[in-house]
């Protein structure tokens, strides 16, 4: 079987870069005191945005010329695109929110799902965009289906009313999701790296060997 191409060598520098980015992104969510749709469209207009440039330019670089290295340009774009306009219009309230969320999920899931089934016997990454793409969409079907007006009051141990709202809900399923694709996408790219770094010692072995 012929060794891979030298550029796929460097793709596990694309899911460490993700799992930065995701990384950031879940522990804003996490620690912040409100969990409001204005949070909510600053945090993915910021995710969106990193991602997309992470993406598009590290993937373009790691892949050669193919139709998945174009399928994830244009993810890329649609990331950076909707996450300006989050970040542009981070007033739009939660229907705001939901919408860009929910958008993006399913085209760049469905891109990434897509690419995975296109290139499954042939790339050894494709089992990682398959379970990416699964789980974003995945996100974007529970955005759908959580109600825009969800509130409901309770009296926390500390004796302190406090609220459980739409907004609450989904911008911490959005961070809940940040924090899977961190762990997923370090685990990822570490197991890559470690496998090109192995299969590079033994093409160096073989070459001794032959000497």
């Amino acid at each position: 079987m012929a060794a891979a191409p030298e550029p796929m060598s460097r793709y596990w520098s694309v899911p460490i870069g993700r799992a930065v980015v995701a990384l950031v992104a879940a522990v804003i969510i996490t620690f912040a005191a409100n969990h409001s749709a204005l949070l909510g469209l600053v945090v993915f207009g910021g995710f969106a945005i990193l991602t997309g440039v992470v993406v598009g330019l590290l993937t373009w670089r790691a892949l050669q010329p193919s139709v998945p290295r174009t399928l994830f340009a244009v993810s890329a774009v649609v990331s950076v695109a909707l996450g300006i306009l989050a970040l542009v219009l981070r007033q739009g309230g939660l229907g705001w929110f939901l919408a860009l969320v929910s958008a993006w999920a399913a085209i760049t899931g469905f891109i990434e799902l897509y690419t995975g089934l296109k290139v499954r016997r042939r790339e050894i990454v494709s089992r990682d965009w398959l379970a990416m793409g699964g789980l974003t969409a995945i996100l974007a079907i529970v955005f759908l289906l959580v109600p825009p007006d969800i509130v409901q009051h309770f009296g926390a141990p500390d004796n302190v009313d406090r609220s459980l709202t739409s907004s609450v809900i989904l911008v911490g399923d959005f961070g809940a999701y940040c924090a899977i694709v961190c762990v997923y996408q370090a685990i990822g790219g570490l197991s890559l790296r470690w496998g090109t770094e192995k299969q590079h010692d033994a093409h160096h072995e073989q070459i001794e060997g032959r000497a």
